[in-house]
């Protein structure tokens, strides 16, 4: 049984998942406290397999570096957004909207996601598009939940102002993607708690 684990991390509060078997681990958006999330994977005892990112604005990103460098892992990403790990101005972190943050740079991704069924680390998930908050972003189908990034809160979507934000594509990523899921299923956001598919059907004001 595959099982999830979240963890809130930096100045936006942006949520890390770490996802394991029996014997693997796979990494989901580490966006800062890279030395907190290292003890956390210490602390669940399974073997890092690599980091996946649903997209590549700094609250995302923050960590990668370390982590990688510590496990010696690959990281995944869209090939849309596979320069904005190096690019302080893509990826945000560039815009002055934290005094303290410095111009974050990450080496590229190992591998550039296609939109197909994935199996790292004996885990298997499928990489759908789910475009709309940023050109690249895309969700991960798990057979028992869904990482969904910054496309879908509970109650809420992902801001569409930000650089290949589009609001008309979110909600049809949301809708295509997202909602013909089956109802039941946990969906996991990039920020706050966690939601079901179903209850975003009936219950999200974009969509009602």
């Amino acid at each position: 049984m595959i099982q999830i684990e979240g963890f809130v991390t930096g100045i936006a509060q942006e949520n890390c998942y770490l996802i394991h078997n029996e014997q693997n681990l796979l990494i989901v958006d580490p966006g800062a406290e890279g030395d907190r999330l290292a003890a956390e994977i210490e602390r669940i005892g399974k073997k890092p397999q690599a980091i996946l990112l649903t997209h590549t604005h700094y609250d995302h990103i923050g960590a990668v570096e370390q982590l990688r460098k510590l496990y010696a892992i690959p990281v995944y990403v869209s090939p849309l957004e596979q320069k904005w790990l190096g690019d302080p101005i893509l990826n945000l972190s560039g815009l002055g909207r934290h005094d303290d943050m410095p111009d974050l740079i990450v080496q590229p991704a190992e591998f550039e996601f296609e939109l197909k069924e994935y199996t790292i680390g004996d885990m298997t998930f499928q990489v759908v598009p789910t475009p709309g908050h940023s050109i690249g972003s895309v969700s991960f189908i798990f057979d028992n939940f869904v990482v969904v990034g910054d496309a879908l809160f509970k109650g809420s979507i992902g801001r569409t102002d930000l650089y290949t934000g589009d609001l008309q594509q979110l909600l049809y990523s949301v809708k295509t993607y997202l909602f013909t899921l089956p109802r039941e299923l946990p969906a996991y956001p990039g920020h706050g708690p966690a939601t079901t598919i179903g209850q975003e059907i009936d219950t999200n004001p974009f969509f009602n």
